[in-house]
């Protein structure tokens, strides 16, 4: 791909946007694009340099194509001190159709639920200072239980772990490792309800 290609008069000159350039256009995640690209759902050119480019005509063609839905979907805030974690569940779910919001900690959960209501929040229960138990109560006290569908998970899992989790008003509980399946369903089955 030329970065100057000269064209002809009148001819309007593609505009050109890098990986994190496009994956902003967009609204997603680079590794969603990554992957969009490299299932041919997104047209993508490689320089010489093996760097991705994506023509903004051909981003707008994909949304359209995709409809609406590929820009914003239902909104889903993931809370977990684990940064490999976030990023596992934020692109499965982004390949869904979602709109991801991330937050390291409780605290910065409550800062991003604070700006604007997700559809739903996935929260760890261990995390350092304020566990996703407080946080969950936090949310209950702020939006009333139930308000905001909330999605318990842990990688310590026992038998009174989901009971424990709906005595508490979390809508369901998952453990890790996370089956990326059966956590899109669940996802889908919450906020379909």
């Amino acid at each position: 791909m030329p970065r100057n290609a000269s064209t002809r008069e009148g001819a309007r000159e593609p505009e050109w946007l890098t990986l994190g350039q496009a994956a902003r256009y967009l609204g997603v995640a680079q590794s969603t694009i990554r992957k969009w690209s490299d299932s041919g759902r997104v047209r993508v050119y490689k320089t010489p340099g093996r760097h991705r480019r994506y023509r903004r005509d051909d981003l707008d063609a994909f949304l359209e194509r995709s409809g609406p839905e590929a820009r914003k979907g239902p909104v889903v805030l993931i809370v977990d001190d684990d940064d490999r974690v976030r990023e596992y569940v934020r692109v499965n779910l982004e390949l869904e159709g979602y709109t991801v919001h991330e937050a390291g900690s409780a605290e910065e959960g409550m800062r991003v639920l604070d700006d604007a209501s997700p559809d739903l929040i996935l929260l760890d229960v261990k995390m350092p200072e304020v566990d996703g138990w407080e946080m969950l109560q936090r949310v209950h006290e702020r939006h009333g239980v139930g308000a905001v569908p909330v999605v318990m998970f842990s990688g310590k899992v026992d038998e009174r772990a989901a009971d424990e989790a709906a005595e508490r008003g979390a809508q369901a509980f998952l453990g890790k490792p996370f089956d990326p399946k059966e956590l899109v369903a669940q996802t889908k089955q919450l906020l379909s309800t």
